[in-house]
C-alpha cells in the first residue's frame, strides 16, 4: 500500500484523456498560442532556459554536484560518458560545492553573459540536498546577480520548497511524464522513498502524488515552475495532453515537451529494447496543438549536467576541473552589468526594427513555411553552413519569423573538406524546410540543397529580416 493518500486518477479521467488525444496526441480545438504574463516575463528576461528570446543572447551553466538519484527512469542512464554527448544526466566529472562555486566565479568572469546557474544532476538535486543547497549558498554570497535554479523529478520537492524559497531560488524545473500511474509503470521501474524501494503501480502512484504536491507548493511559494515531459511514442505521447492540462491547472507556467533519446549505445532500457523516439514532425505537432493550453518551450537542447555556454553550444571542455582550478576568478559585477546593458540595447533595437517592418507591411499572414538557420547566437544569421552543429528552425508566414525548434547535425566541414555522407544527413534533417539561411554556403552544398528542394540563402543580418525578406521575394505570391 502507498504511504501517502491515494490520488490515482478516476476511470473517467483516463477515458477523457484518451478521447482528447487522438491523432497527433493533443487536442486541436485551440490554435491560439498562449503568452506569458508580463510580470513573469520580467522575471525570466535573462533566463535562457525559460525564455526563448533570452536563449539567443544569454548563457547558462550547470554544475554536477548531485550524483545520487531516487528514481529509475527507463530513458535514463547516468554513466559518465563521452564529452561530446549532449543528453541529460551525462557529466565528465563530479564537483564538490566548493569546487562548483569556484568554477561559477571563473566562468562568470570569462563569459559575462552567463546569467543562470543550474543544478540538474547527474542524479537528482533533491536526492542530494546537502551538496545542492551548500552550492547555492556559496554562489549567492559571492555572485548575487546570477539566477539560481534546479531541475528535479519532484519526489522530494515538497520537503524542500521552504529551503528553496529561503535561498532565493526563483525557478524550478520538474520532470513530469504522466499523471496516470498506470502510464507511469511503463516509464519508472522503481522509486526510493522513505528508505524503501517501491516498484510497479505503487512506485508510480507515490511519484505522481509527490509531484502534484510539489507543484502546488511551488505555486504557493511564488516560485516559477517549468515542467519537462519526455515524449515516448506509444507510451505517453497521447497521454501528454492530460499532463499539459493538469500542470496548467496546478500553476506551471511553461511546458517543455522533449523527444525521447533512445540510442542503444547509451545503455538505457528503452534504447536496448528498441523503443523509438518521436520524429521532428511528430514532436512539433504535439507542441503545436498543446500550445493552445499553455506556453510551450521549444528551444530546449536537453543539456548535459555540466553544460556551459549558450544553448546550442557546450564549452564545458574549456573548463574541466584540471583547468578551472588553476584559474583565478575574475568575477566583476560592474563589467557584467555593462555587458548585460549592451545586450539589452541590441535586443531593444531588434524589437524596434521588427515592429517597424510589421507596421510597414500592414498585411495578413500567408501560408506558413519552415526555414533552417545557421547561427552562433544573438538572433543573427552569422554562421557558415559547414560549421553548424545544429540548425534553428523558424516558421515564417510573411509577417513574422517564429522559432519552433532545432535540429542537431554533424559538422559538414572536416578540416576544409565536406563529407558527402554528412551532407546527405544534414539535408535529411532539414528537408522539410523551404530554405536554409547561413552567412556562407559552399558551391557544392548549394547544388545539393537545391536538388533536395531546399533553397540556400546567404546573408548576415538578423534572422527575422533575412527570413522575411526571403519569404517576400520568393513566396509572397506563390504561397
Amino acid at each position: 500500500m502507498s504511504p501517502s493518500t491515494s490520488t490515482v486518477l478516476a476511470p473517467e479521467s483516463k477515458t477523457k484523456a484518451k478521447k482528447s488525444s487522438k491523432g497527433c496526441g493533443c487536442s486541436s480545438t485551440s490554435a491560439k498560442t498562449q503568452t506569458i504574463d508580463p510580470k513573469i516575463q520580467e522575471r525570466i528576461e535573462k533566463h535562457p532556459c525559460y525564455s526563448e528570446e533570452a536563449h539567443h543572447h544569454y548563457a547558462r551553466m550547470h554544475v554536477a554536484v548531485a550524483p545520487a538519484c531516487n528514481i529509475q527512469c527507463n530513458f535514463c542512464n547516468r554513466k559518465y560518458d563521452c564529452a561530446n554527448e549532449s543528453r541529460p544526466g551525462v557529466v565528465s566529472e563530479l564537483l564538490t560545492p566548493e569546487e562548483a562555486a569556484h568554477k561559477v566565479l571563473v566562468i562568470a568572469g570569462k563569459i559575462p553573459q552567463m546569467t543562470v546557474l543550474g543544478i540538474a544532476g547527474p542524479g537528482d538535486p533533491l536526492a542530494n540536498p546537502k551538496q545542492t543547497f551548500r552550492t547555492f549558498e556559496l554562489i549567492a554570497d559571492k555572485a548575487p546577480d546570477i539566477k539560481l535554479c534546479l531541475s528535479t523529478n519532484g519526489l522530494m520537492l515538497p520537503d524542500h520548497v521552504q529551503k528553496i524559497k529561503d535561498l532565493n531560488v526563483d525557478h524550478v524545473t520538474m520532470t513530469i511524464n504522466m499523471v496516470d500511474p498506470e502510464v507511469g509503470t511503463k516509464i519508472y521501474p522503481w522509486v526510493r522513498y522513505n528508505r524503501k524501494r517501491w516498484k510497479g503501480l505503487e512506485a508510480a502512484q507515490i511519484l505522481h502524488e509527490r509531484q502534484m504536491e510539489g507543484i502546488q507548493a511551488l505555486q504557493e511559494a511564488d516560485i516559477l515552475c517549468k515542467v519537462n515531459s519526455v515524449m515516448i511514442p506509444g507510451i505517453n505521447d497521447e497521454h501528454l495532453v492530460e499532463v499539459d492540462e493538469v500542470i496548467r491547472s496546478k500553476g506551471a507556467f511553461l511546458h517543455n515537451i522533449m523527444p525521447l533519446i533512445s540510442a542503444p549505445e547509451h545503455g538505457t532500457y528503452f534504447g536496448l529494447t528498441g523503443q523509438r523516439g518521436p520524429t521532428p514532425k511528430e514532436l512539433k505537432a504535439l507542441q503545436d496543438n498543446c500550445s493552445g493550453n499553455m506556453k510551450m518551450m521549444r528551444h530546449c537542447r536537453q543539456c548535459r549536467a555540466d553544460a556551459v555556454g549558450l544553448l546550442g553550444e557546450d564549452r564545458s571542455q574549456e573548463f574541466t576541473k584540471e583547468k578551472f582550478l588553476e584559474m583565478t576568478p575574475e568575477y566583476d559585477l560592474g563589467k557584467r552589468q555593462e555587458v548585460h546593458a549592451g545586450i539589452k540595447q541590441i535586443k531593444d533595437a531588434m524589437q524596434a526594427a521588427k515592429a517597424e517592418r510589421a507596421a510597414k507591411k500592414q498585411k495578413q499572414a500567408g501560408k506558413k513555411i519552415l526555414v533552417a538557420v545557421a547561427t552562433k547566437g544573438g538572433g543573427v544569421v552569422n554562421q557558415h553552413f559547414g560549421h553548424a552543429k545544429e540548425f534553428q528552425i523558424f516558421e515564417v508566414d510573411g509577417v513574422e519569423a517564429k522559432f519552433v525548434g532545432h535540429r542537431k547535425v554533424d559538422h559538414y566541414c572536416q578540416g576544409g573538406y565536406g563529407e558527402e555522407a554528412t551532407l546527405d544527413n544534414i539535408i535529411g534533417a532539414i528537408k522539410d524546410c523551404k530554405a536554409v539561411l547561413a552567412s556562407k554556403i559552399g558551391d557544392c552544398p548549394q547544388g545539393m540543397l537545391r536538388e533536395a528542394g531546399v533553397e540556400p540563402v546567404q546573408g548576415y543580418d538578423t534572422i527575422d529580416k533575412i527570413a522575411l525578406d526571403y519569404y517576400e521575394q520568393q513566396f509572397a505570391v506563390s504561397v
